[in-house]
């Protein structure tokens, strides 16, 4: 690609008979080298913008991979969490009922107990009023016997 430089030190062989006029050529000569320098520098400043903004496209998808990352990590760190806390709750169902039929199994043997007293005091109460029985007709013939003298 030719540099504004290079048009503006380009020279012409000059003929003698029919050749073109030297200020024509060098006042489009001037004219060619103020567009050629005008687009060969916005031609460089696109090309600068270009790599800035390639840089930059390079860079935000460095930032949206590291995102993507964070994210999935992010959800398989919520579905561990998750997958724990259905761990500990099943857990503590299990301790739970475990413990609720060791209660129940308690309160059982606490039942079979207090039947077991309350058989030994019904005997204790039937022999007790067997003997008060006795000794009340007991007093009562003795009173028979005190009545009949």
């Amino acid at each position: 690609m030719l540099t504004p430089l290079d048009i503006e030190n380009k020279k012409f062989s000059k003929q003698m008979m029919n050749g073109y006029s030297v200020s024509e050529v060098d006042d489009f000569l001037d004219d060619l080298t103020a567009d050629y320098e005008k687009l060969y520098k916005e031609n460089a400043e696109l090309k600068d913008k270009l790599d800035a903004a390639s840089n930059n496209l390079t860079q935000y998808k460095s930032i949206e991979t590291t995102l993507q990352n964070t994210l999935v990590m992010a959800q398989s760190t919520a579905e561990n969490v998750q997958n724990v806390a259905k761990q500990k709750a099943e857990q503590l169902i299990k301790e739970a009922e475990a413990e609720a039929k060791q209660s129940v199994l308690e309160l059982e043997q606490e039942i079979i107990l207090k039947q077991r007293e309350l058989e030994n005091t019904k005997k204790q109460f039937d022999i007790y009023k067997a003997k008060m029985e006795s000794l009340l007709i007991s007093q009562l013939e003795l009173l028979k016997e005190i009545n009949a003298e």
